[in-house]
């Protein structure tokens, strides 16, 4: 099964596109961030023998909407829904890093986190949010989401190809490596879309996993339904159709 891509009217860079590849590392501030912004265009790659790994940066401690259920248990509970929802989209090799939630910052030991994992995965594509804010989105923009995007950028470059930073991990195994390219999703540009709607309802199960999150389910399907379809008639694809849209950056 090939991946289906689509263009329209203003979202598509002629000089950056998608190219072949093997292996995704999505890299996402919480627990829930990527079935939201890209659990369609996983479902599609995976289905398709990609290889994906998530790097999911904080704990999620901070979410959640039932002050009956103790703040201690918050973090197990979204990294437990976290690995269920991926599991629907056929991903099996998840690390958490366990930073707190709301208190994410884009140092050094976030960049060294993340380029552990780069060069463990060894992917061709870093999926992650855009470290640029978008005030047309706002709640795509969570401070969380900003730090842990500039922290992956910096990791994607210089960090993990540079074999002269983090020189220990190294000594720990984990050869540089360079990505080819970087997806970002939720930023003010998008350059490309991907038409997921095929993988639709994958991509609710996904979200539907993250119970704790969740204050009204049974309006999940209709809310993301609206919103997918209106970023595939921005793409171009006719009425009905749904998409999920990226910035690719080539950083080979």
């Amino acid at each position: 099964m090939v991946p289906r891509y689509a263009s329209g009217p203003g979202t598509l860079n002629a000089v950056t596109s998608p190219l072949q590849f093997d292996s995704v590392l999505v890299v996402m501030a919480h627990p829930d961030d990527v079935d939201f912004g890209a659990a369609g265009t996983i479902a599609q790659w995976t289905a398709a023998g990609k290889k994906v790994s998530y790097c999911l940066v904080t704990n999620g401690d901070a979410g959640g909407f039932d002050p009956l259920v103790p703040r201690s248990e918050i973090a197990g509970i979204r990294q437990r829904e976290q690995t269920s929802a991926a599991h629907v989209l056929g991903v099996s090799d998840l690390c958490f890093l366990g930073f707190p939630d709301g208190r994410l910052v884009a140092d050094l030991e976030l960049r060294k986190a993340i380029s552990r994992e780069i060069r463990r995965t060894k992917p061709d594509i870093v999926l992650c949010q855009s470290p640029v804010r978008n005030f047309n989105r706002i709640y795509a923009s969570h401070p969380d989401h900003l730090a842990a995007a500039e922290a992956t950028m910096c990791a994607v470059y210089p960090d993990s190809r540079n074999p002269f930073t983090f020189t220990e991990l190294i000594e720990e195994g984990f050869e540089p490596h360079a990505a080819r390219q970087v997806w970002l999703v939720g930023g003010p540009e998008s350059n490309h879309v991907v038409d997921t709607t095929e993988w639709f309802d994958q991509k609710i199960n996904a979200l539907l996993c993250h119970s704790s999150q969740l204050p009204n389910p049974d309006g999940m399907r209709d809310r993301i339904r609206s919103w997918n379809e209106s970023i595939a008639a921005q793409g171009g694809l006719p009425a009905g159709r749904t998409a999920e849209s990226f910035q690719i950056v080539d950083t080979a």
